[in-house]
């Protein structure tokens, strides 16, 4: 390995984390956010030789990854969750999967970056990486997406946002606020985004676990807020309120089933790794983040992609080994 490679790597690599963050928030996939960032990179490699300090390694990994971003989002729709498609559903009509559509995709928060200095602004990158936040992401234009997530995310100054992107300050400060509007009326209610306290969080997760592994009812029934929702991408149809909702699992969650809930974290969210035993063998089935709130649980998306279960470290079977 040459100098320069060691010197390029040692400059770039404590970025990685936050740029793919970034770019997921601006494209809600995982997958084209890890495929932009290594186009970053390589952009970046081959630019390097040239690049003369003028602003710092950071902010110019940011202007790459921007206008890869915004020049994907030219030639793409919004990333989709089903809530987003029309109203609620009757779980017993459920519509076959369309993995033809362009779906939302949960964030493993192993991926995430190196905590910040300021404790505040780890909090504030934190929320803005919630599953319900990144879906009202999609309906703001890319620069606007682009201007709220670096303004509020990361909390980058107008001016430097400016000139990423090659604008005043003045448009920057505009296309904030009308960002901001927009947000407001796609963002889910505020109540979405306040937990219990930990101990309460963490033993309400524990008992959905046993009771989802159990397939009780019962004791999901107590578990379950009046108006949560269950989303199921690739699958369209979705379904609100608790009576829905139990209908749906008494419909699809066999008693008699063998399946293992292994804890995850994923958009600052809890979330479970959900197995079916198959023939001795635990086998990936789907990926759920979990949105609690006063009166319980108050959303699950149940992402039926066992193809993410490799992003948050996990295998797609396994006899042991688990968690």
């Amino acid at each position: 390995m040459s100098l320069q490679t060691e010197e390029f790597e040692a400059r770039t690599e404590p970025h990685r984390g936050e740029l793919v963050a970034f770019c997921y928030r601006m494209l809600g996939s995982l997958h084209d956010a890890e495929d932009v960032v290594q186009e970053t990179f390589l952009r970046a490699w081959r630019g390097y030789g040239e690049f003369e300090f003028r602003a710092s390694i950071r902010t110019w990994l940011f202007r790459i990854a921007t206008n890869q971003c915004l020049n994907l989002l030219q030639h793409s729709s919004r990333r989709l969750i089903p809530s987003a498609l029309g109203s609620p559903g009757d779980p017993r009509e459920i519509a076959p999967a369309a993995s033809d559509l362009p779906w939302l995709e949960p964030f493993p928060d192993l991926l995430f970056a190196p905590p910040p200095a300021d404790p505040g602004v780890l909090v504030v990158e934190r929320q803005s990486l919630r599953l319900a936040l990144v879906a009202a992401l999609q309906y703001l234009p890319p620069r606007q997406r682009a201007v709220l997530v670096l303004r509020e995310a990361f909390g980058w100054p107008a001016a430097e946002v400016a000139e990423l992107l090659g604008t005043t300050a003045a448009a920057v400060n505009s296309a904030l606020q009308r960002a901001r509007a927009e947000l407001t009326r796609a963002a889910p209610d505020e109540e979405l985004l306040t937990e219990p306290a930990e101990s309460d969080r963490r033993a309400l997760l524990d008992q959905y676990a046993t009771a989802f592994e159990k397939a009780d009812l019962e004791s999901l029934n107590r578990l379950l807020a009046d108006e949560v929702r269950w989303e199921m991408p690739p699958i369209p149809t979705w379904f609100e309120g608790r009576d829905d909702v139990l209908e749906l699992l008494r419909r699809k969650l066999d008693p008699r089933a063998k399946r293992r809930l292994v804890p995850v974290s994923a958009n600052a969210q809890p979330g479970f790794a959900v197995y079916d035993e198959v023939g001795g063998r635990l086998r990936a089935h789907m990926l759920q983040v979990v949105t609690i709130g006063s009166g319980g649980i108050r959303a699950i998306h149940s992402f039926h992609r066992p193809d993410l279960f490799p992003s948050f470290g996990l295998p797609l079977q396994t006899t042991v080994g688990l968690p």
